[in-house]
């Protein structure tokens, strides 16, 4: 690719997955990424601190939830707002392709699936200091994220899985899901 083309970081994050795909993430190296990305490895550095960050950099998902639930109705009960957050969590995303190819990757290599979970425990944090503002005590934030955690995997799996569904329909399908495990026979 020439230099002058622009999005440098999006084709570093495309160079650097397609390489972890067909050769590892081990053995690939950050010279490898930057020159299939047609830049310098110095570059690479300007857009992230090491190999593993390429998958994870940014806290676009991070803030977005956290503002949406911020700016959620105060009517609606905590755990309405992080499921009213967790619907729009699409808007941030990269592409469906992008995001099953880095799941395949991340879960292929145990480091990359232990910063998955650091990533993951960030944004609960996050979250959880968001609901506090909204005078949810805290062990109940806490729990209340547990809770929108697994409700989100198994929307997020399932969005990913099939793409003519829509991520919020999804949320709402496993919360009632949820809902009905725990309802009286």
């Amino acid at each position: 690719m020439p230099r002058w083309e622009s999005d440098a970081q999006g084709r570093l994050e495309r160079a650097a997955l397609e390489l972890f795909e067909t050769q590892g993430f081990e053995r690939t190296s950050v010279a490898q990424i930057a020159r299939a990305a047609g830049l310098a490895e110095r570059s690479f550095y300007r857009y992230f601190a090491d190999k593993r960050e390429v998958l994870f950099a940014g806290d676009e998902l991070e803030a977005h939830l956290v503002a949406q639930v911020e700016a959620a109705d105060p009517g609606l009960t905590p755990i309405e707002a992080l499921l009213a957050a967790l619907g729009t969590a699409d808007q941030v995303f990269s592409s469906r392709e992008f995001l099953v190819r880095r799941t395949a990757v991340i879960a292929a290599n145990r480091a990359l699936a232990e910063r998955d979970l650091i990533k993951l425990a960030a944004i609960a944090d996050a979250l959880a200091q968001a609901l506090e503002r909204r005078g949810v005590e805290p062990g109940k934030a806490g729990f209340l994220i547990d809770v929108t955690i697994a409700i989100s995997r198994r929307a997020t799996s399932r969005w990913l899985a099939d793409p003519d569904a829509t991520l919020s329909e999804l949320v709402a399908q496993a919360a009632a899901e949820l809902r009905e495990a725990f309802a009286p026979s």
